[in-house]
């Protein structure tokens, strides 16, 4: 797995591969087809890339997902906003080996953070296997803590 920063080229991989992700939670609990806001939106993940938010995984050379992360300046803590990758390649250890790449690219960071939803039975037992622990639950969502 490699990881990298987002470029323009990518964007349109990447918000297909968003939408396909997020969309196949109505396997898992979702109601209906969506994601988190702006999930498929091509200008957001723009937006994103240009704030140095945004990174691209690649496996064979191919785009297999990314991940947007919002590391808090002059601090050892780190949110992860999303991580989403193509449903081709789901249960094949992509997800695992994205979130231990970032942990690599981010070796000061000692405290991770991110939130899901209550209802979803497929990332909530994900965080909690590679290490994350229930912090809170509030309003339908789950946040989650990991610390080094």
């Amino acid at each position: 797995m490699k990881l990298v920063m987002a470029k323009e080229e990518h964007i349109k991989e990447l918000v297909r591969i968003s939408k396909e992700a997020f969309n196949s939670d109505v396997s898992v609990g979702a109601k209906e087809f969506g994601g988190p806001p702006e999930y498929d939106n091509i200008d957001w993940h723009i937006q994103m890339m240009n704030e140095g938010h945004l990174l691209t995984a690649f496996h064979d050379n191919k785009i297999v997902g990314g991940i947007i992360i919002f590391p808090e300046e002059k601090s050892s803590f780190m949110y992860v906003g999303r991580i989403f990758v193509d449903p081709i390649h789901f249960r094949k250890g992509y997800g695992i080996a994205i979130m231990e790449e970032i942990e690599k690219m981010y070796p000061d960071i000692s405290t991770w953070m991110l939130d899901t939803p209550a209802w979803n039975i497929r990332t909530n037992s994900f965080y909690k296997k590679i290490g994350y622990f229930e912090k809170k639950r509030d309003e339908g969502e789950v946040v989650y803590q990991k610390d080094k």
